[in-house]
Formats: C-alpha cells, structure tokens, sequence
C-alpha cells in the first residue's frame, strides 16, 4: 500500500484488486482525475492507462498487456468506448469484475457501431469532426473527435467552463475503424459486472446503457443525473460505485 494510503478505511486491503480505469475516445487518462484522486484517497492501487485508441483489437491487446502485468487481480473500470475495451480485455485470468460508466458493453460479434444503431442518435452523432492521418499504409487513417465548440454542450455539460474548455482542446481522438470492430470477446458472460446511467448523456443513448447492463445482468445499476463525462461532474459517486464491486470481489 502507498505511503500515506488512508488504511483506517479497511482493515485489510491487501487483498483488493488493483483498479484499471480505462478512458474512453475523445478523452485521455486524466478525464478519471477527480476519480482516481478519491479512489487513492481511500488507499486502493489504482492504474490508469493511456489508451491509444487506435481501434479495438489493439486497443485491447495494449491494455490486456497492462493488466496481466499486475501482481495480483484487477477490477476493471471502462467509460464509453472504454466500456468496449473492458469487455474484450476482462478475459484475461486475473480480472475479477468490470464496472461500466455511460459505457459500451458489446456482445462478441457485435461492433460499437451497431450498439449505436439500435438506438436513436444522441446529438454527439452531428457534432463529430473527421481528419485523416498517416496509417503507414497505401491509404490514410480517418481521425474522429467532437467540434469544439460542441465538446461542452455535447459532452462536458455541468463541468466548469474553463475545465470543459481545455479538455475540448486536448481530445484524443477515436480511429473511425474502432467503430466497426467487432468484439473477440465478451466478458461480462464470466465475470460480475456494474453500471452507471448517466441520465443526461448527449454522446451514449441512456437506454443503450440501460439495455446493456440489463444484458449483462448487472448485480447492481446506479443512474445519475449527469452528462457523459460522470466522472468529472460526479466522482464521489462513480468512486462509490467502482468502491462497491471492490468489495464485492474482494
């Protein structure tokens, strides 16, 4: 346990899993900052990865790397196409939970595209932005990232408007090929699973995530009156619920 880990909070906590929080596009690690600072607050070990984004069997076999390098079991944690990532990823030996925040949870064989379509469009769908860039290939890799002066309406609303403007600046965006990938793998079929409902999400249909997690048959869902970026307008919340699977598992 880190120095100054507030260990009063458990008697023991030896025996967690160390949390993976996993971002999702148009985002990077520090998008969990509010979170991952309550969650070491409260003595657990925490990782937050940088995804690359690059589409999702590699964005999975990047973070599944990470994770069986841990010592010891993980609880991961996915938010929005991150919720994809965790569900290809959670297959590895040593994860024992997934905890899905406004999150993708496909079905093997299904594509976060598809998920998309069975619902109707959320306004991020006419506020996405598309640049090419080199691939390596004969042809040019497409970029998608959100118009910036639509990050703070479609994405960010409820955070402070200085917050929301740097993180329309600073997005990493999503390979339009991500979309169209299919999952290899379903982990939420073998492992307990957790969701939060951002009720206010203008970038994942709410009744996407609602049907997700009724799929996955969730041990426990939670909505809260939030935007797509919960973490930042709601962390204690979402701490709380990552909190709970840990306890669970644990």
């Amino acid at each position: 346990m880190p120095v100054g880990a507030c260990a009063f909070y458990r008697e023991d906590m030896s025996s967690d899993p160390t949390i993976v929080l996993v971002h999702g596009a148009f985002a990077d690690a520090s998008s969990w900052a509010p979170v991952t600072r309550r969650l070491l607050d409260l003595g657990y070990s925490v990782l937050v990865p940088a995804v690359p984004n690059r589409g999702l069997d590699s964005d999975a076999a990047y973070v599944r790397s990470i994770v069986e390098q841990i010592d010891g079991r993980a609880l991961l944690v996915g938010h929005s196409y991150g919720g994809a990532v965790i569900t290809v990823v959670g297959e590895a030996e040593n994860v024992v939970g997934l905890v899905y925040v406004s999150a993708y949870a496909p079905d093997v064989g299904e594509s976060v595209g598809q998920l998309q379509a069975a619902f109707p469009d959320p306004e991020l769908a006419a506020n996405l932005v598309y640049t090419y860039f080199p691939s390596g290939g004969t042809e040019p890799g497409m970029d998608v990232s959100v118009d910036i002066d639509a990050f703070p309406r479609v994405l960010a609303v409820g955070v402070p408007d200085d917050v929301a403007e740097v993180l329309a600046v600073s997005q990493r965006p999503l390979a339009a090929v991500a979309f169209g990938d299919i999952a290899t793998s379903a982990a939420w079929r073998t492992r307990p699973v957790w969701g939060l409902v951002s009720s206010k999400d203008r970038s994942i249909n709410p009744d996407l995530q609602r049907f997700v997690y009724a799929r996955a048959r969730a041990h426990r869902v939670i909505e809260v009156d939030a935007p797509h970026l919960v973490m930042q307008t709601n962390p204690g919340e979402v701490a709380a619920l990552v909190r709970e699977a840990v306890e669970s598992v644990g």
